[in-house]
C-alpha cells in the first residue's frame, strides 16, 4: 500500500505539501503542485488514513452515538433521524451499542473523546444509579473541556444539551384511555426497574388510574427486558396471577407484540376480553392482528433534533427540547368486557355516559391529550 511518502516522492514535493492537499489543509498550495499530488494519488491508488486526516484537519467531522441497541426498534427510529441530519452535514456517524450495560458506555465516552469527534450523544434511557451518573458527568465534562458538544436523547440526570420524549404523560394518556373504555383491572408490562424511561411512563400511567378511580397494585405489575420474549412472559404471569384483568399496558411496542402473541396462544380474544396498549409506535405496530392501540412518541424527529443541538456550535448550552406524546387508537383496545360500547362509565364520575362510537377511520387517528398529569 503506497505512503504518503511515495506520493510526495511521485509528485516531487515534500511531504508536508503532500499532506496538505491531501487533508485539505486551510495553508495554500500552488496549483501546479495541487495537480501534480492529485495526479500521484490518482496513480499510486493511495488511500489516506483517515485519523491522521483528523488530526490535520481545523474542525471535527464525526460524531459519536451512544445506543443502547440499535436493532430495537426504538432506537432504529432514532437512528434515522441522526443519519438524516448528519449525512445533510456531511458529517461521519459512529454508532456504538451499550446494550444497556453502563459501564461499557463509559468506555465509549472514553473511545469517542480518544477519537476527537465533534460531538457525543446519548440516546436512551438513564439508570437509577448515582455513582454512574457521576462518573458519566465527569467524563462529558472533561470532553466538552476541550471543545466538544454534548446531546442527550431521554436522560434527566447528565450535562448538555437535551431531547426528552414526555414519557410521564405518554404513560398518563395510556391509563386515561383505558378508563374512559371502562377498564378498573389494568396491568402493566414494565421495562428493566433500573431505567429511568420505565418509573416514568409508569408513574404517568399510575397517576392517570388513580384520578380515574381505578389502583395500580404491586401483583398488577410485571417488570421485563423491553422485547418482545419479555413482554410474553410477563402477559403470562399477570393472567396467571390475576385471571380477573380486562386490559394491559405494555410500556413498549416490543412487550406489547409479546403480550399479543402470549394471548393469542392462549385463545384469548383481544380486545373483547383483554384490551392491549403499547408505547413508542413502532411502524410494525400498524400491522400486527390487531393493529395495536399505542401512544406515539416522534422518534425520528427526537434523533434529528438531537443531531441538529448537537452540531449548532455557536448556540448556548444547555437546551431542553421535550416532544409529545400522543395516542394512536387502533384496533387492540375497546371497552371494558362487562360493558358495551354504548355504555362506558367515566372514571371521574361513576356515572354512565354514551360512548363515541369508534368509526374505522377513527382507529388509525392521533388524539392529543386535552389534559395533562399533574407535576411530580
Amino acid at each position: 500500500m503506497a505512503t504518503l511518502s511515495d506520493v510526495a516522492r511521485r509528485a516531487g514535493v515534500s511531504p508536508a505539501t503532500a499532506s496538505r492537499v491531501i487533508n485539505g489543509s486551510s495553508k495554500p498550495v500552488n496549483d501546479e503542485l495541487r495537480e501534480r499530488v492529485l495526479q500521484a494519488v490518482a496513480e499510486l491508488q493511495y488511500v489516506p488514513n483517515a485519523h491522521a486526516q483528523l488530526l490535520a484537519r481545523s474542525h471535527r467531522t464525526a460524531v459519536g452515538v451512544i445506543v443502547h441497541d440499535v436493532s430495537d426498534p426504538y432506537f432504529a427510529e432514532i437512528t434515522r433521524g441522526l443519519q438524516r441530519v448528519a449525512t445533510d452535514q456531511g458529517r461521519l456517524l459512529m454508532i456504538c451499542n451499550s446494550y444497556r450495560d453502563p459501564d461499557r458506555e463509559l468506555e465509549y465516552v472514553e473511545l469517542l473523546r480518544g477519537h476527537q469527534v465533534a460531538a457525543i450523544i446519548l440516546a436512551g434511557s438513564g439508570y437509577h444509579n448515582p455513582d454512574f451518573t457521576r462518573l458519566v458527568n465527569e467524563k462529558l465534562a472533561a470532553y466538552e473541556a476541550t471543545g466538544g458538544r454534548v446531546t442527550v436523547i431521554g436522560r434527566h440526570e447528565l450535562s448538555g444539551d437535551a431531547v426528552m420524549p414526555d414519557n410521564r404523560t405518554g404513560g398518563w394518556l395510556a391509563g386515561r384511555e383505558l378508563c374512559e373504555l371502562g377498564h378498573r383491572a389494568v396491568g402493566v408490562i414494565a421495562g428493566p426497574r433500573v431505567l429511568t424511561t420505565t418509573t416514568d411512563r409508569l408513574a404517568g400511567l399510575r397517576d392517570s388510574l388513580a384520578e380515574h378511580g381505578a389502583g395500580l397494585p404491586e401483583h398488577r405489575i410485571r417488570y421485563a427486558e423491553f422485547d418482545r420474549d419479555g413482554g410474553a412472559a410477563a402477559m403470562a404471569a399477570l393472567l396467571d396471577a390475576d385471571p380477573d384483568l380486562t386490559a394491559v399496558v405494555a410500556l413498549n411496542d416490543s412487550m406489547a407484540i409479546g403480550a399479543l402473541a402470549l394471548l393469542r396462544s392462549r385463545s384469548v380474544p383481544v380486545p373483547q376480553r383483554v384490551s392491549v396498549v403499547g408505547f413508542d409506535d413502532m411502524p410494525i405496530s400498524r400491522d400486527v392482528t390487531p393493529a395495536l392501540t399505542t401512544v406515539r412518541l416522534p422518534l425520528v424527529e427526537m434523533g434529528a433534533r438531537a443531531m441538529a443541538l448537537a452540531l449548532d456550535e455557536g448556540a448556548p448550552a444547555p437546551r431542553v427540547e421535550v416532544l409529545a406524546a400522543e395516542l394512536v387508537r387502533r384496533d387492540s383496545a375497546g371497552p371494558a368486557p362487562e360493558l358495551t360500547p354504548a355504555r362506558v362509565r367515566t372514571a371521574a364520575t361513576g356515572a354512565p355516559t354514551a360512548a363515541r362510537p369508534r368509526r374505522a377511520s377513527d382507529r388509525s387517528r392521533s388524539s392529543r391529550p386535552t389534559a395533562h398529569p399533574p407535576a411530580s
